[in-house]
């Protein structure tokens, strides 16, 4: 199986529905000559040419207009928007076009549409181009919404995303693009509302998505030391949610803590925990622990914000307090 980076996955996805189905296309910021802001549609121009890769003005609400009029008419554009942070620049064509024009028009028009958009920290970018968004999307009906952690699942979601009649959110954390791994060759997808299982435990339940989930990886390592075996589940799909994985991780476990990298304050480890409370709370042995960024703008201060992020020694710390 071949080693990718991540970027280079995101671009394959893209590439292999490209070939596989003329009416994909991408539109986005700089994604012809440029390639994108990170790299993800470098190379489509020259293989596809501008009827199918089109660089758009510096206006988010012009790209997403673009994509509902596409998929309206029948296209799936893949829309690429550098940074999630300027999604309210087009809210309103996400949140009373894109999500219910299908249900308002009884299914008379679908709405195959792809917003890509780039997440979180790390980076250095400060207030502004570093922030973690997923709650609001996941509040919107009539949106899916996943959020990668690794290469393999940035390829097979975006090319699932692709084929999916429904708009779909599709996240991805900027500071993994130079992430490696195994890749399959050509099409693959991965089906939404299927979490995934990282690594098997009995003591306690590490649920996380995108690059948190690397920390509670992280995490449970050096929890095993310790005599705590954590199993790490990555969510993968955020909308649709597998409760029956979780549920069944912590019925073995009996403890669990939600990590992620958005602010803990209206997050959607919330809603998680909520659900957690409702349908499985004779399974819990203690309480629902959230790791989570406190309730502040990233801070541009490369100090300041590794206090602010979540970290490995942050979970480890939860899931002591467990036992």
């Amino acid at each position: 199986m071949p080693i990718m980076t991540y970027v280079d996955a995101i671009r394959d996805a893209q590439r292999q529905e490209m070939l596989r189905d003329p009416d994909v296309f991408v539109a986005g910021e700089d994604v012809a000559l440029m390639g994108s802001s990170f790299g993800q549609t470098a190379g489509l121009y020259k293989e596809f040419g501008a009827g199918r890769v089109l660089d758009t003005p510096i206006s988010e609400g012009q790209i997403v207009s673009l994509g509902v009029g596409a998929a309206a008419m029948g296209l799936r554009p893949v829309l690429s928007l550098d940074f999630c942070d300027f999604m309210g620049c087009c809210m309103d064509e996400i949140l009373n076009q894109a999500a219910k024009m299908t249900y308002m028009l009884n299914g008379q028009v679908g709405m195959p549409l792809v917003i890509r958009a780039n997440i979180g920290g790390e980076i250095g970018a400060a207030a502004q181009h570093s922030q973690c968004l997923e709650a609001l999307f996941t509040h919107i009906p009539g949106l899916k919404v996943v959020a990668s952690s690794s290469p393999r699942n940035a390829k097979g979601l975006l090319s699932q995303a692709i084929r999916d009649d429904s708009p779909v959110i599709v996240l991805e954390h900027k500071a993994l693009n130079g992430m490696s791994g195994e890749v399959p060759e050509g099409a693959f997808t991965i089906p939404f509302g299927k979490a995934e299982t990282r690594r098997a435990g009995r003591d306690l339940t590490l649920l996380s998505w995108s690059k948190t989930l690397l920390k509670c990886l992280g995490a449970a390592e050096s929890l095993e030391k310790e005599g705590i075996d954590a199993e790490v589940i990555d969510l993968v799909s955020l909308y649709p949610l597998d409760m029956d994985a979780i549920l069944a991780s912590v019925e073995k476990t009996g403890r669990v803590v939600i990590a992620h990298e958005a602010v803990e304050t209206g997050g959607f480890g919330g809603e998680i925990a909520a659900r957690l409370a409702d349908e499985g709370f004779d399974l819990l042995d203690a309480p629902i622990k959230r790791v989570a960024a406190p309730f502040a703008p990233v801070p541009f201060s490369a100090a300041l914000e590794r206090l602010y992020q979540p970290d490995e020694n942050r979970i480890m710390a939860a899931a002591r307090s467990l036992f």
